[in-house]
């Protein structure tokens, strides 16, 4: 009953705030945060939306007061250093407060500049130095917020002994020598404190909230607006930038769910570590979210490896991204720093596909989407770490969960933002020629997934899960499958001996897309084909000798290949392959194998009344990459994007870099139809001349083996591709073209609304941002 009074005495304070309340009035503003047992949970229960909103409209002073003073109580904690247990509950209650109301603030374009004034006559009470008096109330929480998450035995653990003499000064502090977890920079771990641990998770929803700001900002194809929160927290302003980013960072990258191994402990205790790890992936990728383009181009100035910086360098250096934590995390450069990243971000995406005898037996992670774009950033950001990440097979410990999370996700409707980020990091690595190299080596571990069962290499499977996610995904992949095609074509020319599955799986995708009503019906569903002789004349011309499974299923569809070199392009012709519409024929009645793998779960719909975030249009593959030619040394040189007549016979087909990209599955060509002069168009360059030339050669010779034998077994067949040889006989090669990932306006909108539809969405205890006015993003009902 206590409680319950105590708690009554909470909601009985916020209705005095509609009355005109002395500002002075300490008495009256303190029994906000003097109480000793409220949770956040409670704030959020006792401060209804309504009120907040009510005393918004009704009563502005009194909100500004009430923020200020919160402000001010963060301040002087920060100040003193939280010395007694009263003064850290103060601060704790203040960071609830605070976490509660700035979403209302942000909501209101009125209020939106409130943060970012001074108040006359008041500045001076709040700031650590008489010098600053003019520091905007955001600056003076943004500031004390750091201090506070390096404060001696409240979220650090104090070097010195208790005793009044010896306590720490909070000003003088090294925050450097106190990183919260060994790793990049570091090497000593401190001893585990879950009140520490529970303390930095709340100051860090608090900071969270603060960044949140720019869900209440409308999208704009304008990159250009910076988030004023984050730019100055991430500044030279905020002395803790170094060691608080080289935290989270460690934090993440070491933090092991499965612990000691003993099954199903974390029944048995909480991780209070887990929920920090989630807040600190969530803080370092929305502060990664920010000045996306001269970010990269800052990142591959700063790396010529010759002139590494070491952190105490790093400040004055002119040219980096102003943004600091975009600074470090591109100039990280130590083998031992990049392995202890890769290897933290490889073990916690694994963790979910993880299996024992025993079920549910281990602890799995819920936040692989954090993960996956903390990686996305890495690779984008630090050339060094790609480089790393791709010059031995570790990369596949990250190809193999990222496959996994699409395979699993094609069929829900909910998780449409993590099969684009999946497939993004796929193909930013497949620009790179190590990448196709690495996929060649055999696939020996056996995650459970519902495919067929193979016996190959990481390539298969690639291509495996990528066909499942096309025959059986749901319909908004669809301006997904040139991305898909798109990494095939990177990968293919390295691609040393594909499984008869694989083999089978392309040419069934090229089947079903060289269907006469299928080309007909979209502007662009011709690039497709495109894409899928590419790579098939890719893997003939220049890794024809291991490949003898995919010549045969060339010759065993070869059908296909002639259909569409006779492919009609009369008026007639068109309209009655129009009139025969019907789902492409991909199906899963067309897949020949069914076994899938033991332990395997199909992919399933998103349960009635799950919640998804709106995301921006994905543009198109020719926006999204550039063309470069792998010149005889391996060098690449890049193609500039007019469709020379070089470049047409072996590349997307002529007219894709202007015609409009599939920006969603609604087409947005509705006013277009097929005709005689279209098709002609692109017909003229489908590159079809190896592949005819390698038929017209090895058909001939295969039937004759047939006859002579009588044959009815493939296995004679392959063994006769398997050493025949086609020198001299093939056009002259083609260059390979490779489509690197580029950054634009475009992804980096993309990137913004879906980094903060998965926060909002992953923050539901408590419930943030639920029920205010999200402009962003739209939050829809499955």
């Amino acid at each position: 009953l206590g409680k319950l009074d105590r708690g009554w005495n909470k909601r009985r304070c916020v209705f005095p705030l509609l009355q005109p309340v002395e500002a002075s009035d300490d008495v009256f503003w303190d029994q906000f945060w003097v109480d000793s047992s409220t949770t956040v949970q409670d704030v959020f229960a006792l401060v209804p939306a309504a009120e907040i909103r009510a005393v918004r409209e009704e009563s502005p002073s009194n909100l500004a007061t009430l923020c200020y003073k919160a402000v001010e109580r963060l301040v002087r904690g920060a100040d003193s250093g939280c010395p007694s247990e009263k003064e850290r509950q103060t601060v704790l209650n203040c960071t609830r407060l605070l976490t509660r109301i700035l979403p209302y603030i942000f909501e209101d374009a009125d209020w939106r500049g409130f943060f970012w004034s001074t108040i006359p006559g008041r500045a001076g009470h709040l700031d650590h130095d008489a010098d600053d008096e003019g520091r905007p109330l955001a600056e003076s929480l943004l500031l004390a917020i750091a201090d506070l998450l390096f404060c001696p035995d409240f979220t650090i653990q104090s070097h010195k002994k208790n005793s009044p003499d010896t306590a720490d000064d909070i000003r003088a502090i090294d925050s450097c020598e106190y990183i919260w977890e060994a790793g990049v920079g570091f090497a000593q771990a401190p001893p585990l404190n879950y009140v520490h641990d529970l303390n930095r998770t709340e100051l860090l929803k608090l900071l969270l909230t603060c960044f949140s700001e720019a869900m209440y900002l409308p999208p704009s194809a304008e990159n250009k607006v910076l988030n004023p929160w984050i730019s100055f927290f991430c500044s030279t302003a905020n002395r803790h930038a170094l060691p608080l980013f080289t935290s989270l960072l460690n934090v993440v990258c070491a933090y092991d769910p499965v612990g000691y191994g003993i099954p199903y402990n974390h029944l048995l205790f909480s991780d209070y570590r887990e929920q920090l790890v989630e807040q600190a992936v969530q803080i370092l990728i929305v502060t990664l979210e920010h000045e996306a383009g001269s970010a990269a181009s800052a990142a591959l100035q700063a790396l010529d490896p010759s002139t590494c910086p070491s952190a105490e360098e790093e400040q004055q250096e002119p040219g980096g991204p102003d943004n600091l934590f975009v600074n470090y995390l591109s100039r990280i450069h130590r083998e031992e720093d990049l392995s202890f990243v890769l290897k933290g971000l490889a073990r916690l995406l694994n963790n979910p596909l993880i299996q024992t005898y025993l079920p549910r037996s281990t602890k799995k992670i819920q936040f692989h989407q954090e993960l996956l774009i903390l990686f996305w950033k890495f690779c984008d950001f630090n050339k060094k770490f790609l480089f790393f990440v791709l010059k031995s097979s570790d990369v596949l410990d990250m190809l193999i969960p990222i496959l996994f999370y699409l395979n699993d996700a094609r069929a829900d409707q909910s998780r449409l933002g993590l099969m684009h980020i999946g497939v993004f990091i796929l193909l930013l690595l497949s620009g790179e020629r190590n990448f196709g190299v690495r996929l060649n080596k055999p696939y020996a571990l056996r995650v459970p997934m519902d495919i067929p069962v193979f016996t190959g290499t990481h390539a298969d499977l690639l291509i495996v899960i990528f066909h499942k996610i096309i025959s059986s995904g749901h319909q908004r992949l669809q301006p997904l499958f040139d991305c898909l095609l798109t990494i095939i074509v990177n990968i293919s020319p390295y691609l040393k001996s594909l499984s008869m599955v694989a083999a089978n799986k392309l040419l069934h995708l090229l089947e079903a897309f060289s269907t006469p009503w299928f080309l007909f019906s979209s502007l662009q569903n011709h690039h497709l084909v495109f894409f899928l002789l590419e790579v098939c004349n890719n893997i003939i011309q220049y890794q024809f000798d291991g490949n003898f499974n995919l010549v045969y299923a060339i010759i065993r569809k070869r059908n296909v290949f002639h259909q569409l070199a006779n492919l009609p392009s009369d008026t007639t012709s068109i309209q009655r392959a129009l009139q025969k519409k019907r789902r492409t024929g991909i199906s899963r009645a067309n897949s020949v194998e069914n076994e899938s793998m033991e332990g395997s779960r199909p992919a399933v719909p998103a349960e009635p009344g799950t919640l998804k975030a709106s995301l921006e249009a994905t543009p198109g593959i020719d926006k999204i990459t550039e063309k470069s030619q792998v010149s005889q040394d391996g060098t690449m040189i890049t193609v500039p994007h007019l469709d020379s007549p070089h470049t047409s016979k072996s590349s997307i087909a002529a007219g894709s870099e202007s015609a409009r990209s599939r920006l969603s599955s609604v087409s947005s060509t509705a006013a277009w139809s097929a005709n005689s002069d279209w098709v002609s168009s692109w017909k003229a360059k489908l590159p079809l001349q190896t592949i005819m030339r390698l038929l017209q050669v090895l058909v001939p010779q295969v039937e004759k083996i047939c006859i002579d034998k009588g044959l009815t077994d493939e296995s004679e067949i392959l063994k006769f591709l398997q050493h025949g040889t086609l020198v001299g006989l093939l056009p002259v090669p083609h260059p390979i073209l490779i489509r690197k990932y580029q950054a634009n306006a475009g992804t980096a909108m993309w990137f913004r609304t879906y980094i903060w539809g998965v926060i909002y969405l992953r923050n539901v205890d408590p419930p943030i941002w639920y029920d205010t006015d999200i402009r962003l993003f739209e939050i829809q009902r499955i």
